[in-house]
């Protein structure tokens, strides 16, 4: 098992979906877990107790907000050593139909958001010698996706920024990932999509569809296994991992599968 003892951590989004699993797994392994979210769950609290999980509201978009998480998680074991970031949201919009409203909700949530996090957190994981940022970014970082332009530009934007922040922070000893899940169940972005569709069923099977091993499989992606590969990013044995962006989508993001 990771041995992540001593190890301070901050997720955001992490009150639901891959956030959630993700914190779950960091203090399972030993890591002190800070979640950051714009509404807490009350059906984590039970849990998130048991493992020393503190929730703090949090706004992603607004520097201020980033920046007293960052502080909050710092300051529970005198320094940061893993920070994932993880909160998003979904546009699924043409772009003669995106409003300006649109525009800024989407990319503030999912490409500035991570820069406020890395901007507030670097200075701490360089005093303490080192770390590790992971941000979730989409096989729409890996492509670009007909259906939803916008948010494959943002998480697009995204992958940019982890190789530059990994290039730029090298001597500093601290290591920049991103993961590329998609389609993964159990998420406030899935069950929205699922939520809106005029047959829920067959939009589910479609998402699979998408994905050859997930259609080999019959399922989705669970957000544990998204979590799993999230661990070994921040884990010493990714000590020389970095500037990578892992596809964890079943293969959606190679090309056109085979038919059948």
């Amino acid at each position: 098992m990771t041995d992540l003892s001593g190890r301070v951590a901050v997720v955001t989004g992490g009150a639901s979906g891959i956030g959630r699993a993700t914190a779950v797994l960091l203090a399972r392994s030993g890591a002190v877990v800070t979640v950051g979210d714009i509404r807490e769950h009350a059906e984590d609290a039970a849990l998130f107790a048991e493992l020393a999980i503190r929730q703090q509201q949090c706004d992603v978009r607004r520097a201020a907000d980033v920046a007293r998480l960052v502080e909050a998680a710092s300051d529970r074991g005198g320094g940061l050593h893993i920070v994932v970031s993880n909160a998003g949201v979904g546009l699924v919009k043409q772009i003669p139909d995106v409003t300006e409203e649109d525009w800024d909700a989407c990319v503030d949530t999912n490409f500035k958001a991570t820069f406020l996090l890395a901007k507030h957190a670097i200075p701490r994981l360089r005093a303490a010698g080192g770390g590790s940022i992971v941000v979730t970014a989409s096989n729409a970082g890996l492509l670009p996706r007909a259906h939803d332009p916008v948010y494959s530009t943002s998480k697009m934007a995204v992958v940019a920024l982890v190789r530059s922040l990994a290039l730029c922070h090298a001597r500093d000893k601290i290591r920049v990932n991103a993961v590329c899940p998609g389609p993964v169940g159990d998420t406030g972005m899935m069950n929205a999509d699922l939520a809106a569709a005029a047959d829920p069923a067959v939009a589910a099977q479609r998402f699979i569809d998408a994905s050859p091993l997930a259609r080999a499989y019959g399922r989705m992606i669970t957000p544990e296994e998204v979590a799993q590969a999230i661990l070994y990013l921040v884990s010493d044995a990714a000590a020389m991992v970095t500037g990578t962006a892992i596809a964890i989508d079943g293969g959606k993001s190679l090309g056109v599968p085979p038919a059948g």
